[in-house]
């Protein structure tokens, strides 16, 4: 058989270039935002030495906000998005605290800390046994959004509006990938809860604007169910 041949226009080199460009762009594009997501049963599960609280009362985390801002102004977190399987449906990770309050994992960066670091650090402290390591075994990915504190006793809003000059937090949001099998370490006085995204889909009352806001930014992506 001899070899194939591929003939164009011969005015439309250049715009048959650019669509295959465009075309092995989106087909990378397209790769990325597929999430490879791995059952529950995968991964092990331990406790460790309890994270002493900073706040018994709202009154004191307004206090400690306005302190660390008068310190170091605008206050910046970072929390994770991680998936697991269960049932077939896609859940996400939680921290669950007094058995009322849910929390994605994650928090404050420190002054000068990049947001990547920052977030593999907090994953280690919270979610792991080695509170030492460096946190690469973390794969932070994708950013998927943020949201704003225009005040110390305010909500946040995924928006800043143009008469707010001094906000007063922001907390960014990234997809963290779990390999197939790994083992989580957490605080005895956390509870790490597998929730599926239909419960928490728009479900402000349970789990806040950020949590019940994040399976619509999760919606630009595929699911790809793993099988172990």
């Amino acid at each position: 058989m001899g070899d194939a041949v591929f003939e164009f226009p011969e005015n439309g080199d250049g715009d048959n270039r650019e669509n295959s460009r465009r075309g092995i762009q989106s087909q990378s594009r397209s790769q990325s935002l597929v999430i490879d997501i791995y059952p529950l049963s995968s991964y092990y599960f331990g406790s460790k030495e309890a994270i002493l609280s900073k706040d018994e009362t709202m009154a004191d985390r307004v206090r400690r906000l306005k302190s660390n801002y008068s310190a170091h102004g605008l206050r910046t977190c970072v929390e994770a998005v991680i998936l697991v399987e269960l049932f077939k449906h896609p859940h996400m990770l939680l921290l669950q605290i007094r058995n009322s309050i849910f929390k994605l994992p994650g928090g404050r960066l420190r002054p000068g800390e990049s947001e990547i670091n920052g977030l593999q650090r907090k994953l280690s402290r919270k979610l792991s046994g080695n509170e030492n390591s460096d946190g690469t075994e973390w794969e932070v990915g994708e950013f998927l959004g943020k949201w704003w504190r225009p005040d110390f006793e305010t909500l946040l809003y995924p928006y800043l509006s143009h008469n707010i000059k001094k906000p007063k937090e922001c907390t960014k949001l990234y997809l963290v990938k779990l390999p197939e099998s790994r083992e989580f370490i957490v605080p005895k006085n956390l509870k790490l809860l597998a929730v599926p995204l239909c419960q928490i889909h728009e479900n402000h009352k349970t789990y806040g604007q950020i949590i019940s806001g994040v399976p619509q930014l999760l919606s630009k992506f595929s699911f790809n169910i793993m099988e172990t």
